[in-house]
Protein backbone atom coordinates (compact mmCIF):
# COMPACT_ATOMS: atom_id res chain seq x y z
CA UNK A 1 0.00 0.00 0.00
CA UNK A 2 1.48 3.38 -0.95
CA UNK A 3 1.33 6.51 1.24
CA UNK A 4 -1.72 7.87 -0.61
CA UNK A 5 -3.70 4.67 0.10
CA UNK A 6 -2.33 4.24 3.61
CA UNK A 7 -3.28 7.80 4.57
CA UNK A 8 -6.86 7.45 3.33
CA UNK A 9 -7.21 4.08 5.07
CA UNK A 10 -6.01 5.61 8.36
CA UNK A 11 -8.42 8.54 8.11
CA UNK A 12 -11.39 6.37 7.12
CA UNK A 13 -10.78 3.73 9.79
CA UNK A 14 -10.72 6.40 12.52
CA UNK A 15 -13.78 8.28 11.25
CA UNK A 16 -11.76 11.43 10.55
CA UNK A 17 -13.59 14.34 9.00
CA UNK A 18 -11.76 14.84 5.70
CA UNK A 19 -12.16 15.42 1.99
CA UNK A 20 -9.88 14.33 -0.85
CA UNK A 21 -9.12 17.05 -3.40
CA UNK A 22 -7.63 15.97 -6.72
CA UNK A 23 -5.94 18.76 -8.69
CA UNK A 24 -3.17 19.48 -11.18
CA UNK A 25 0.30 19.01 -9.68
CA UNK A 26 1.82 22.22 -8.32
CA UNK A 27 5.01 22.77 -6.40
CA UNK A 28 4.74 25.92 -4.31
CA UNK A 29 2.41 26.40 -1.34
CA UNK A 30 0.90 29.59 -2.76
CA UNK A 31 0.18 27.96 -6.14
CA UNK A 32 -1.36 24.81 -4.72
CA UNK A 33 -3.50 26.79 -2.23
CA UNK A 34 -4.98 28.77 -5.14
CA UNK A 35 -5.69 25.53 -7.03
CA UNK A 36 -7.25 23.93 -3.94
CA UNK A 37 -9.28 27.02 -3.08
CA UNK A 38 -7.82 27.16 0.43
CA UNK A 39 -5.82 29.73 2.39
CA UNK A 40 -2.03 29.31 2.34
CA UNK A 41 -2.14 29.48 6.16
CA UNK A 42 -4.30 26.30 6.22
CA UNK A 43 -1.51 24.33 4.60
CA UNK A 44 0.46 21.90 6.75
CA UNK A 45 3.97 21.93 5.31
CA UNK A 46 6.14 18.90 6.10
CA UNK A 47 9.95 19.02 5.94
CA UNK A 48 12.25 16.06 6.51
CA UNK A 49 15.22 17.18 8.61
CA UNK A 50 18.37 15.58 9.96
CA UNK A 51 19.20 16.67 13.49
CA UNK A 52 22.70 16.28 14.87
CA UNK A 53 22.45 14.93 18.43
CA UNK A 54 26.17 14.33 18.95
CA UNK A 55 29.30 13.86 16.86
CA UNK A 56 28.10 10.44 15.70
CA UNK A 57 24.32 10.44 16.30
CA UNK A 58 21.58 11.83 14.07
CA UNK A 59 17.80 11.90 14.37
CA UNK A 60 15.41 12.08 11.44
CA UNK A 61 12.54 14.50 12.02
CA UNK A 62 9.39 15.32 10.09
CA UNK A 63 8.82 18.98 10.98
CA UNK A 64 5.27 20.19 10.29
CA UNK A 65 4.19 23.84 10.40
CA UNK A 66 1.80 26.29 8.69
CA UNK A 67 2.69 26.75 5.02
CA UNK A 68 2.65 30.55 5.29
CA UNK A 69 5.46 30.48 7.85
CA UNK A 70 9.18 29.74 7.55
CA UNK A 71 10.90 26.84 9.33
CA UNK A 72 13.47 27.71 11.98
CA UNK A 73 16.15 25.00 11.77
CA UNK A 74 17.64 26.01 15.14
CA UNK A 75 14.22 25.60 16.79
CA UNK A 76 13.76 22.21 15.09
CA UNK A 77 17.17 21.10 16.40
CA UNK A 78 16.29 22.23 19.96
CA UNK A 79 12.88 20.53 19.84
CA UNK A 80 14.51 17.27 18.72
CA UNK A 81 17.13 17.46 21.48
CA UNK A 82 19.97 18.26 19.12
CA UNK A 83 22.56 20.86 18.29
CA UNK A 84 21.97 21.50 14.60
CA UNK A 85 19.32 20.67 11.98
CA UNK A 86 19.51 20.59 8.21
CA UNK A 87 17.16 19.54 5.45
CA UNK A 88 17.45 15.89 4.48
CA UNK A 89 18.58 15.03 0.97
CA UNK A 90 15.89 14.18 -1.58
CA UNK A 91 16.97 10.55 -1.51
CA UNK A 92 16.79 10.28 2.28
CA UNK A 93 13.43 12.10 2.39
CA UNK A 94 12.05 9.69 -0.22
CA UNK A 95 13.46 6.69 1.67
CA UNK A 96 11.95 7.81 5.02
CA UNK A 97 8.55 8.93 3.72
CA UNK A 98 7.90 6.99 0.52
CA UNK A 99 7.10 10.33 -1.16
CA UNK A 100 8.67 12.90 -3.40
CA UNK A 101 9.57 16.27 -1.88
CA UNK A 102 6.44 18.42 -2.03
CA UNK A 103 4.07 15.46 -1.69
CA UNK A 104 4.96 14.51 1.91
CA UNK A 105 1.92 14.50 4.22
CA UNK A 106 2.18 15.60 7.87
CA UNK A 107 2.06 12.00 9.12
CA UNK A 108 4.99 9.71 9.82
CA UNK A 109 4.50 6.07 8.93
CA UNK A 110 8.16 5.31 9.65
CA UNK A 111 9.40 4.68 13.23
CA UNK A 112 12.76 6.21 12.20
CA UNK A 113 11.05 9.54 11.41
CA UNK A 114 10.07 11.51 14.52
CA UNK A 115 7.01 13.76 14.08
CA UNK A 116 7.29 17.33 15.43
CA UNK A 117 4.47 19.84 14.86
CA UNK A 118 4.38 23.56 15.52
CA UNK A 119 1.48 24.17 17.96
CA UNK A 120 0.24 27.17 15.95
CA UNK A 121 -1.11 24.69 13.39
CA UNK A 122 -3.74 23.60 15.93
CA UNK A 123 -5.28 27.02 16.52
CA UNK A 124 -5.32 28.82 13.18
CA UNK A 125 -8.03 27.01 11.20
CA UNK A 126 -10.76 24.44 11.80
CA UNK A 127 -9.32 22.43 8.89
CA UNK A 128 -5.79 21.93 7.60
CA UNK A 129 -4.85 20.89 4.09
CA UNK A 130 -1.83 18.98 2.83
CA UNK A 131 -0.48 16.89 -0.01
CA UNK A 132 -1.67 13.33 0.26
CA UNK A 133 1.51 11.52 -0.75
CA UNK A 134 1.10 12.70 -4.35
CA UNK A 135 1.58 16.12 -5.97
CA UNK A 136 -1.86 15.91 -7.61
CA UNK A 137 -3.93 15.08 -4.52
CA UNK A 138 -4.55 16.87 -1.24
CA UNK A 139 -6.55 16.18 1.88
CA UNK A 140 -8.60 18.77 3.74
CA UNK A 141 -8.77 17.41 7.30
CA UNK A 142 -10.38 18.57 10.52
CA UNK A 143 -7.54 20.00 12.61
CA UNK A 144 -8.49 18.23 15.85
CA UNK A 145 -8.76 14.92 13.96
CA UNK A 146 -5.22 15.50 12.66
CA UNK A 147 -3.80 16.00 16.16
CA UNK A 148 -5.81 13.03 17.51
CA UNK A 149 -4.56 10.64 14.81
CA UNK A 150 -1.01 11.89 14.27
CA UNK A 151 -0.36 12.29 18.03
CA UNK A 152 2.67 14.49 17.34
CA UNK A 153 5.13 16.01 19.73
CA UNK A 154 4.42 19.75 19.70
CA UNK A 155 7.14 22.41 19.80
CA UNK A 156 7.73 25.85 18.26
CA UNK A 157 9.34 25.25 14.85
CA UNK A 158 8.86 28.50 12.91
CA UNK A 159 10.60 31.83 12.71
CA UNK A 160 8.83 34.70 14.44
CA UNK A 161 6.28 36.44 12.22
CA UNK A 162 7.55 39.77 10.97
CA UNK A 163 6.14 42.80 12.75
CA UNK A 164 3.77 44.82 10.58
CA UNK A 165 4.10 48.60 10.61
CA UNK A 166 1.33 50.27 12.63
CA UNK A 167 -0.33 51.58 9.45
CA UNK A 168 -0.70 47.99 8.11
CA UNK A 169 -2.27 46.37 11.18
Amino acid sequence: MDVFERLQALLASHQARYRLIEHPAAGRSVEVAAIRGTAVSQGAKALVCRVKLSSNQRRNVLAVFPADRQADLAAIARAAGGKKASLASQDLARELTGCEIGAIPPFSFNPELHLLVDPSLRHRHEEIVFNAGRLDASILLNTEDYFRLAAPEEAPLVKAAPELPANQV
